[in-house]
């Protein structure tokens, strides 16, 4: 299996294809606006990456990337498609692009009372399987506090407040509430 993963900028068919895989694949109180994402990719802010196996559409990852540090902020397959090494071709395809950059993403909190707590699990192997590693870390974005993970190196709290800041710019990022917490990383 091969795909090809292209830089999506314009184009309704494609542009509609990833915006019912992103509002199916994520809860609403996970997504960012969907149009914000994709004026933040005209604008340069932001990078949509469309996978495709031939010409059918599998999945997408939508990536934040400022200075040395790459925040995988969606990753989604479409749900036919899962389960098929789409999502770990998807990874592979970001790491190429982003090699030398450290990548993180936040996750689900392994909470045991959640009711898709064992999706979480498998979604945190997932990434541990392609060399994310657990940080000490918390991510809140909106009312949502995420683990973090990641690849490449230990990211600070002040590196991603000034990645979100250069994302979201001054109004919004006095609207919504995205900061990280966490603790210097073991062995500093």
């Amino acid at each position: 299996m091969k795909i090809t993963i292209k830089s999506f900028r314009s184009g309704k068919n494609t542009e509609n294809k990833l915006k019912r895989l992103y509002t199916s694949a994520f809860p609403a109180e996970e997504r960012a606006p969907f149009r914000l994402m994709m004026s933040r990719v005209k604008t340069g802010k932001g990078e949509m990456l469309a996978a495709f196996d031939g010409d059918e559409f599998v999945g997408f990852a939508y990536i934040i990337c400022h200075e040395d540090v790459a925040y995988l902020f969606y990753l989604a397959v479409e749900e036919s498609k899962r389960g098929m090494g789409y999502g770990s071709l998807i990874i592979a395809g970001v790491k190429k692009k982003y090699h030398g950059k450290r990548i993180f993403l936040a996750r689900e909190q392994l909470d045991e009372s959640a009711p898709n707590y064992s999706q979480r699990v498998s979604r945190r192997e997932f990434y541990l399987r392609r060399g994310f590693k657990d940080q000490p870390l918390l991510i809140q974005e909106a009312s949502v506090v995420y683990d973090v993970m990641s690849v490449g190196g230990y990211i600070y709290p002040e590196e991603y407040a000034c990645l979100i800041k250069w994302w979201t710019g001054k109004l919004l990022g006095k609207l919504v509430k995205m900061y990280m917490i966490g603790t210097e990383p073991v062995g500093k």
